[in-house]
């Protein structure tokens, strides 16, 4: 049976993912913010604050304890602080930063070594993070969510650099779509279900390394 870890399954994108691969037989081990809504045979939850340090070493040395290799690495959790916003407030880029970037690498980086040869690490990112879609008339909120839209332009580049560390890893940014979650709102395109399919395909399927995906579509960096 393969091995899939999601961070953040509390609610929306997280929570449809982790019942994806439930569905298809994985074994999943999830990270939870607050606490576990889920129950399951093939399912192990654990508690995850990626901006604290200590918890991002708990929670890691938690999974090793599992002594399970990981076949999909799924970094879906992730902070919008300012949705309302249209210049950068300090405070609220810090914070975005700690949680989507620093945090997440962090825990990445602790975890790369469980992650089996021919395995695929996603990390979730966003059209908004994308240089040469910013400011596209035709996009959600061009002009607001500017420390959103940096952390995901900064982790989009990290999958672009750790694509070129890991050889035998595909490393691959995923954009999940408009989604029908908290983050989202009710007006958004497409249901978390919806989105999960999408990323599942994704994680399941053969793609180059190093490249930014929704569903089939390539997407621009």
């Amino acid at each position: 049976m393969k091995t899939a870890l999601i961070t953040g399954i509390d609610k929306g994108i997280g929570a449809a993912l982790c019942n994806m691969f439930l569905q298809n037989g994985w074994f999943v081990i999830s990270t939870v913010y607050h606490h576990q809504h889920q129950e399951h045979a093939n399912l192990l939850c654990f508690s995850l604050d990626l901006s604290q340090s200590e918890s991002i070493k708990s929670c890691v040395e938690a999974i090793i304890k599992t002594e399970r290799k990981i076949d999909v690495l799924i970094n879906n959790a992730a902070v919008l602080l300012d949705n309302e916003e249209t210049r950068v407030v300090s405070e609220k880029l810090r914070q975005t930063l700690e949680v989507n970037v620093i945090g997440t690498i962090d825990f990445t980086e602790q975890i790369v070594p469980l992650i089996q040869s021919g395995g695929h690490l996603i990390n979730i990112s966003s059209t908004a993070g994308s240089l040469d879609m910013a400011g596209r008339a035709e996009s959600h909120k061009p002009y607001h969510y500017p420390a959103y839209k940096i952390s995901k332009a900064a982790i989009n580049m990290y999958t672009r650099t750790l694509a070129l560390q890991l050889k035998d890893i595909t490393v691959s940014s995923v954009h999940p779509g408009w989604v029908k979650t908290d983050m989202g709102g009710e007006e958004a395109d497409i249901t978390a279900e919806e989105a999960a399919q999408g990323i599942y395909t994704v994680a399941t399927s053969t793609r180059p390394s190093g490249q930014f995906w929704f569903q089939d579509e390539h997407l621009p960096w």
